[in-house]
This record gives structure tokens, C-alpha cells and sequence, in this order.
């Protein structure tokens, strides 16, 4: 198994860097590798099981007086999250300048402002952890630009300088700054690619020592103890002039070579890239089963946003019929809500220009913000909109105003996320209700701070246990629907989907297979009126005579013709027969 995967990496390099330039590069790496402890293959547990729930926080989320915030951060899910979720990503927790951490200055250290190793490994203890591998730019105040800028080797060549005259009009942009920015060095004057920002400075990857470098700051991760690492921006990290310098073969190529290092040394690692981009060119990141174990599910949050706000589940139902499973041993990370706005590229060819247009409109009258990104003839066109995503449910597209349905839909829309095949992921702001930071904005100056904001501990327990908040009964909600689900075999990410078409004002799904003994099927009522649904209509439901709703344990006829759902209810129908639900699930108790 070990010799494959060198040979597979030995192979990769080869292709990036010719036969003859890898070979050196392959020896390093090979004694990088080998100096971290393995384990064979035959040892390890199941990669994913419907346990699997991701928690996405940053390290100082939540602020106690006198007390390291990734201390409190565990003090906080100990006492309100429980065993609800068992995957913490913690966004970059490393010294930065900017972006809130996707600025690294130092990828080896804590912030010492949030704690230090000792308070990750302590995480570690409870919890399975992702970390980022912020791999395509480095922070321009970081030491690997300063010795760049002051010619001292390697790092001298650690960046990709350009005169500043070329045409780079071909290159897909993520945001609105300019490509080249300057840095003043001990050679003068220089031009230095930045895709996101002046302060990120991209890295060269035309560099072998560059990626040895990454694969190094990789494998200290996972002896930290990360089993998901997160690839940030990975789809712009390899550059060519007179092409977009996106998702081009290289980058596939470095992502695949990450893997290999990876399941060389944690067989049952997971890698995951960040990639907002097309739905189709999201799905090209699976490769050909050798590639990123998970990507991220980016249409979904806009689409269960859009179909909420509409009350029309036309284009998610229509999405959802035609996505296919993912490769065998690959997965998706679902989630509706992170660090980062909702994105509206992923959308593009799925919901046509008018209702995204009517969408941004919407979220902007609710006090959101709209990012745009650069084109190639010079136009801006929509990237993400940046809003709290417990604040867009707070009205409707039809409504007057705010209605009394704000956390029944935004309940609905979690569900909606955690039915669908693959690993749900819950920003930590949607388990704890978390409206637009509106002042996070202004102190900061920048649209994305308004779903970033940093809670008083005191103050959020306040909030929480009164037992009287859309805080409270948000986390209690979702805590106890994740307790449940987890119960039955039917959420495995595994376990295939068939989607229904109920209408617009529903979305449903069967997760069922035939390893499977018993099926599940989910209903979500997507308007604030009460429906009707006819489960004698529904193919499937004829198998067995009585079935139980896992969400409140009601139990339902399958003959029963006209079963009612209340307004942005949804339903988790499972079969009940005298020995069926000891094999489905154990009892829940609160």
C-alpha cells in the first residue's frame, strides 16, 4: 500500500516538475513523509458514519474575560453542544494580518491571542478536527515575504513576480482588487501576483520548494491532530499566463499529490477543497475517485435560501434530481450557512438571472451586502451575498415585513440540509441564531464581518439559558433534531437519495438503498400555510403499514391519504413495525 502511494507521488512530480527536476523533489519528500509515524490501512475505522456532524467556528467566536478563547470555545460546546456534533473545523487559528485569519503569517504557530498548541490538543480529545491549509497565499507581514523581499534564499523565489505590463485580463478573479501589487524589495521595485488581496501574496508552485514546503506544514497538522484538512482557494493555485488560472490540470495534480501524502500517513484522513465556484466545476475536484475525498455542496445554501424566501422549491427540487451521487468513497459537505457569504456563482445555469437578482434585492432590504468580482472585459458581476443566514429568514418575498415564522424557516432549512446525502456542516452562528452584525461592519469596514461576529460567553448564556430567545430555542431545536438523526442508519452519507417531486411548495427525498432494511423519507414544507401531502401517492410508502416521524415520534397511516404538515414543518418518516425500530435507532431521551 506504502510503495503504491510513493510511486503515485513520484509519478505526480514527474508531471509538474519532468522526470528529470523530480527526482530530487521525490527524495525530499519521501524523507519529509517518512519522518511522521504511519498506519497501515488495516487498523482504521470507517471514514464517515451518519455521526458525522462538522461544527464551523473560528477559535475567538466566542470571547470569555481572562480565559483563551479556544479554552472557552470548548467550555461552550461542552455545556450546550454536548455529543450533538463530533467534527470541530477551527478557521485559521495561526497569526495573521488580515481576512480574519486567511492572512498567515506564521503556519506553524496559534495566534497566541486565542491560546496555543496545548488548548487544540485538548480539542483534539473530544472532537475530530479540520484545519486549513491556507495554501495559495501567504500575509505579505509573514517571514517568508520579508526574506523574499530582502533576496535571501529560498524564498527569494517563493513568488511570482511579473513586470506589471502583461495582459493577465484572461485571469478569473474571486474579487475586484487588482491582480499585481507592489512590493518594494532589496532589488527594487517589484510586481508580485495577489488574487484576493495586497496583503495575500500568492505563492509560486512552479517552485518545487514551495510545495515541499506546503507538504511539510501538512503533515505538522495532522500530528496536531486534524483528520479533515480544508484546501483554501485551491482552485487558483497554479498560474499560466493566456489562460484563467482556474482549476487548471496542475492544480488537479497537486491536489491529488496532497492525498497521497495524506493517506500515506492517515489512511482514513479526509481531504476537502474550498472551491465557490460552478456547481460543475465544484463536482471536477472528485476527479476520478483520487482526488479530494469531499467537496463542498455550494449551490445548496442559495438554493434552499432562494426556496424559502420564495416558497417555491421548483429549482432546488430540479437540482437535486439531477445531481448524481458522488464517487464511490467521496462524499459531500452540505451546509447552508459559513465564515463566508452565501455565494451566487454556484448558482449560475441553475436559477435564472432574474430570481438571483431578486434574491440579492431581497437580502440587500434585510440588511445584507452584495460582493462582486472582476470579469474579463472589466465588468463586476455578483460573487456572495454577506448576511447573517438566521437574519435572511427573517421575512419573505411575499410577506410585509417580518412574520412570526422567522425560526420555524430557518429550522426547515437546516433540515432541508441535513436530509441530503453527505456531512452536514453548521456554522456556528446558525446553532446559536446569530443575526447580522451590522456593527461588526462598520468597525471593521468590511461586508463579510456581518456573520462574523464574536459573542460575549457571559452574555450568550444569558441569552440561552433564559430559555426565551430565538437563541435558546434555536440550539435546542437543532441539538436535539442532530441527536436523533444521528440514530438512524438511513443519514449515512453513503446511503443514495431519491428525490421527489411534491409540488413547489415541498421538498422531499427518500435516503434509502438496498443495504438498507429500512428507508427514510423526508417532507419539508416550504410556505407559511398549512399542506396537505397525499403519502398514498408516494411510491414506496405502500412497503409498510405504519410510520413513525423521527423529528416528535408521531406516528402516520401510510394509507392515511391526507397527511397535514404546519407551516415549515418537515417530517423524517420511518417505518414502525414491532421489531423495526430497535433496529433503526435508540430511544431518544432529552
Amino acid at each position: 500500500m506504502r510503495e503504491k502511494i510513493l510511486n503515485s507521488i513520484q509519478d505526480r512530480l514527474a508531471y509538474l516538475y519532468g522526470e528529470e527536476g523530480s527526482k530530487d523533489v521525490f527524495v525530499k519528500m519521501k524523507s519529509l513523509m517518512e519522518a511522521y509515524p504511519g498506519r497501515s490501512a488495516d487498523d482504521t475505522p470507517p471514514r464517515w458514519t451518519q455521526d458525522d456532524v462538522v461544527l464551523i467556528t473560528y477559535g475567538d467566536s466566542i470571547l470569555e474575560e481572562g480565559v483563551p478563547p479556544l479554552q472557552t470555545l470548548q467550555t461552550f460546546l461542552k455545556t450546550y453542544i454536548k455529543n450533538a456534533i463530533n467534527n470541530v473545523h477551527i478557521l485559521p487559528f495561526f497569526p495573521y494580518s488580515s481576512d480574519d485569519g486567511f492572512s498567515v503569517i506564521d503556519y506553524t504557530m496559534v495566534n497566541p491571542d486565542l491560546g496555543d498548541w496545548s488548548h487544540v490538543e485538548e480539542l483534539e480529545k473530544e472532537y475530530d478536527l479540520m484545519f486549513d491549509l491556507v495554501i495559495n497565499h501567504i500575509s505579505r507581514e509573514s517571514l517568508w515575504f520579508t526574506d523574499y523581499k530582502a533576496n535571501n534564499p529560498p524564498y527569494n523565489e517563493f513568488f511570482i513576480e511579473m513586470e506589471g505590463t502583461e495582459d493577465v485580463s484572461q485571469v478569473t478573479r474571486p474579487r475586484n482588487t487588482p491582480l499585481l501589487v507592489p512590493a518594494y524589495t532589496h532589488r527594487g521595485r517589484k510586481m508580485v501576483w495577489a488574487t484576493f488581496s495586497a496583503d495575500q501574496i500568492d505563492l509560486n508552485f512552479k517552485n518545487p520548494e514551495v510545495l515541499l514546503k506546503m507538504v511539510d506544514i501538512l503533515l505538522l497538522y495532522m500530528m496536531k491532530g486534524a483528520r479533515i484538512i480544508r484546501l483554501d482557494a485551491i482552485a487558483f493555485l497554479w498560474k499560466e499566463l493566456g489562460t484563467n488560472c482556474i482549476h487548471l490540470p496542475q492544480t488537479h495534480e497537486v491536489v491529488k499529490l496532497l492525498r497521497d501524502v495524506m493517506t500515506f500517513i492517515k489512511p482514513q484522513a479526509i481531504l476537502l477543497t474550498e472551491t465557490n465556484v460552478p456547481h460543475h466545476e465544484n463536482l471536477s475536484y472528485f476527479g476520478d475517485q483520487d482526488e479530494a475525498h469531499m467537496v463542498y455542496q455550494f449551490a445548496l445554501a442559495p438554493l434552499v435560501l432562494h426556496a424559502l424566501h420564495r416558497g417555491d422549491g421548483s429549482y432546488l427540487t430540479d437540482w437535486a434530481m439531477e445531481l448524481g451521487p458522488p464517487p464511490e468513497g467521496c462524499t459531500f459537505l452540505n451546509f447552508t450557512a459559513s465564515h463566508d457569504g452565501i455565494g451566487v456563482r454556484p448558482i449560475e445555469g441553475i436559477l435564472p438571472k432574474r430570481e438571483v437578482d431578486d434574491l440579492i434585492t431581497s437580502m440587500h432590504r434585510l440588511g445584507g451586502f452584495l460582493t462582486t468580482k472582476s470579469n474579463p472585459d472589466g465588468s463586476e458581476s455578483p460573487y456572495e451575498i454577506n448576511i447573517a443566514l438566521f437574519s435572511a429568514f427573517r421575512e419573505t418575498y411575499h410577506s410585509n415585513g417580518p412574520d412570526q415564522w422567522q425560526v420555524d424557516r430557518f429550522i426547515c432549512s437546516q433540515n432541508i440540509m441535513m436530509t441530503l446525502q453527505g456531512i452536514p456542516a453548521f456554522y456556528i452562528h446558525s446553532l446559536i441564531a446569530t443575526p447580522s452584525d451590522r456593527d461588526g461592519v462598520e468597525k471593521t469596514g468590511r461586508t463579510r464581518s456581518i456573520n462574523r461576529r464574536r459573542w460575549d460567553y457571559e452574555y450568550l448564556k444569558a441569552l440561552i439559558e433564559s430559555g426565551r430567545t430565538s437563541n435558546a430555542e434555536v440550539i435546542k431545536r437543532l441539538t436535539n433534531i442532530l441527536q436523533r438523526r444521528k440514530r438512524h442508519k438511513a443519514f449515512h452519507p453513503d446511503t443514495p437519495q431519491k428525490v421527489l417531486n411534491l409540488g413547489s411548495d415541498f421538498f422531499a427525498l427518500w435516503r434509502d438503498s438496498e443495504e438498507l432494511r429500512f428507508p427514510l423519507l423526508a417532507i419539508h414544507n416550504l410556505t407559511s400555510d398549512i399542506k396537505m401531502v397525499n403519502l398514498a401517492e408516494i411510491e414506496g410508502m405502500e412497503r409498510f403499514s405504519y410510520w413513525t416521524n423521527l423529528l416528535d415520534n408521531s406516528g402516520v397511516a401510510a394509507a392515511e391519504t391526507n397527511y397535514v404538515l404546519q407551516p415549515y414543518q418537515s417530517v423524517w418518516l420511518m417505518p414502525e413495525t414491532v421489531d423495526d425500530v430497535s433496529a433503526l435507532w435508540a430511544p431518544f431521551t432529552d
